[in-house]
């Protein structure tokens, strides 16, 4: 038992740092993989292939937030079972979990396929470029379900603390889709259509590399059977559900920030979307914390070890305030360099020097919100991660980017997208405090939906 429930011993930093560094090595993969990727489809010299790209971008935006959704409950769940002995219970609620996500992802992509007309002219494409996006959709929605069991296995094996693997099949699938990028986008003529097929193939990559070790190392998964199927059903609609309305919050704040920005210009434009670049690749290991620390929380949860629950969830706070001023630190020594590549001037070098210098810092709360959403994903809460997600993208984002706009111009709209993320932040941080502290060495059971939503109201305590 020891040996599979690595989190409940050692130091809970020292995991935090190992789980959040061979996590990001993953996601900075797939970055660098989708940024070759834009540069090929750039390299063939007609502009209307990679707008159509940017409009797919915000249709697979939101279906891949049902994998992510069934990621972390799949993540979670296991991580409770395993870190309370129940290894069983954790194959068979991770196997339930992931065939309700397949079922579930199959229907969307079904919905979304037989609409792609209308979801590409609700993003503003039209004419060719609409054309040119449907066709990429067109083979690559199909794959969603493919794309849940990847993520979901990736979520198991960071329940174990098997950290590498899951590192390992996400670099796997960006190895394949960079190698077959060239080939398909050039050598056999496909250009977007290639690009797409490639994408299909690397996530079947990652799938595969996902469960082999599963199945290798941690006794596979199992068969469904109905009656367990319909016990483990209300807890994994209670986390994936609010999961996939938090992840979702995320595009509909992008979205009014891009429309406010707008009004600046196209330099200013110009300068939010290299911002937009930066940050993922500066910020990878803030991405990656938020599922790298559920499954820390998850197991010592499961094992009622609320003090180290509590130690855990301090740590990844500490661990974002230092790795974000190491990082604005050094944006801040190569903005020079960073405004040369993209030959900015004007609005554009504005922001960039902006964003590099004062307002990298604001990242401390945005990782602050990503260690309490795994928190409460973790410790039967998954509303609580739905309601600061969407308020921070709300009221945390409307209102803070508006002012900001009046008051500061363009640089205003980065000022107060930042500001809304501090409320947030130190809400998020709050909240996880009142959570581990209210009942130590004392985990609630899930609740029904009903307590959940009077949770939210502040009345369930």
């Amino acid at each position: 038992m020891a040996e599979q429930a690595k989190f409940l011993s050692g130091r809970p930093m020292k995991h935090v740092a190992v789980m959040s560094f061979t996590a990001s090595l993953g996601l900075m993969a797939v970055f660098v993989v989708d940024f070759v990727d834009m540069l090929f489809i750039s390299m063939l010299g007609n502009a209307a292939l990679a707008a159509a790209i940017g409009y797919a971008g915000a249709i697979l935006f939101f279906t891949t937030s049902v994998s992510i959704a069934f990621a972390i409950a799949t993540g979670a769940l296991s991580a409770r079972a395993i870190g309370a002995g129940d290894l069983d219970g954790a194959k068979r609620q991770a196997s339930h979990a992931i065939l309700i996500g397949v079922i579930v992802s199959a229907l969307i992509a079904a919905l979304v396929w037989f609409n792609l007309g209308f979801l590409t002219a609700l993003v503003g494409a039209s004419g060719e470029t609409q054309a040119l996006a449907i066709s990429y959709l067109a083979i690559i929605v199909p794959s969603l379900p493919i794309l849940v069991v990847a993520m979901a296995g990736g979520a198991i094996l960071r329940a174990h603390g098997a950290a590498k693997p899951a590192m390992y099949s996400t670099i796997g699938g960006a190895v394949v889709n960079a190698v077959l990028d060239p080939i398909f986008i050039f050598a056999l003529g496909l250009e977007l259509q290639g690009a797409a097929i490639a994408s299909v193939l690397a996530r079947i990559a990652i799938a595969v590399l996902a469960l082999r070790p599963i199945w290798k190392d941690y006794g596979g998964l199992v068969a469904p059977h109905i009656a367990a199927l319909r016990g483990d059903l209300g807890r994994i609609r209670a986390l994936a559900f609010p999961a996939l309305l938090t992840n979702i919050a995320t595009p509909v704040g992008a979205a009014y920030v891009t429309r406010e920005m707008a009004r600046f210009g196209e330099d200013a434009v110009a300068g939010m979307a290299i911002v937009g670049r930066l940050t993922p690749i500066a910020f990878a290991i803030i991405f990656a914390l938020s599922g790298a620390i559920g499954p820390i929380i998850g197991q010592n949860a499961g094992a009622k070890m609320m003090d180290r629950v509590r130690r855990a969830f301090l740590d990844g706070l500490i661990f974002v305030l230092g790795y974000v001023v190491v990082a604005a630190l050094l944006l801040y020594l190569m903005r020079p360099f960073i405004a040369g590549l993209f030959e900015a001037e004007g609005q554009t070098l504005a922001l960039i020097y902006l964003f590099c210098g004062p307002l990298a810092l604001a990242w401390v709360f945005n990782g602050w919100i990503f260690v309490g959403n795994a928190a409460f994903n973790n410790l039967g809460h998954p509303f609580w991660s739905t309601t600061v997600n969407w308020g921070r993208n709300t009221l945390g984002t409307i209102p803070f980017v508006a002012l900001g706009a009046a008051w500061y111009g363009a640089p205003g709209v980065l000022i107060g997208q930042a500001a809304g993320g501090v409320l947030f932040g130190l809400l998020a941080v709050w909240l996880g405090l009142r959570i581990v502290r209210r009942d130590q060495g004392e985990v609630p059971e899930l609740a029904p939906m009903q307590q959940r939503l009077l949770a939210l109201m502040g009345r369930n305590r």
